[in-house]
């Protein structure tokens, strides 16, 4: 079975990670879970090692940095090889819903690029900003929104 980093944790995400789940596993029994079910040891640590990450980020200084409004981000090219032209514009369009601001795109990006993907695709990076949104506080609007994006299939406009 052939898979990635981002299938382990959306396997996690759709299986264990929910508001709803009042005994959550433990990792090691995690761990056992997502050998029987295919993934390699090594995807499974570098997985962990992501959520763990993604984790540490909610305490970094940068949440509580105030950027303008009106600040333009300027990708590198190599965040423009992972991320192309739809997937950047998708961020900009959370972006002016309000869904992302400033540091929570930073932070989706920073989980783009902490993937060992050659490039995501617009699914893909719809469940990124998902997986940050849920691991951000006071986020329970735009993670809903996201969610039913993602769920339920939802088109990404509002006509």
């Amino acid at each position: 079975m052939k898979e990635n980093v981002l299938d382990i944790l959306m396997y996690l995400f759709e299986n264990y990670i929910s508001d709803e789940i009042e005994l959550e596993p433990d990792e090691d029994t995690l761990r056992s879970e997502l050998i029987s079910a295919g993934f390699r040891g090594n995807d499974i640590e570098k997985a962990f090692d992501w959520l763990e990450d993604l984790a540490s980020m909610q305490e970094s200084p940068m949440r509580s940095a105030k950027v303008g409004d009106h600040s333009l981000r300027v990708y590198t090219d190599r965040e423009m090889e992972r991320l192309d032209a739809d997937g950047r514009g998708f961020l900009l369009f959370l972006e002016q819903l309000g869904v992302l601001d400033a540091i929570s795109r930073e932070l989706v990006i920073d989980r783009v690029m902490a993937l060992e993907a050659e490039e995501i695709d617009l699914d893909q990076l719809k469940w990124v900003v998902l997986m940050v949104l849920f691991n951000l506080p006071g986020q329970e609007a735009a993670y809903a929104w996201m969610e039913d994006l993602v769920f339920n299939e939802m088109p990404a406009s509002l006509h």
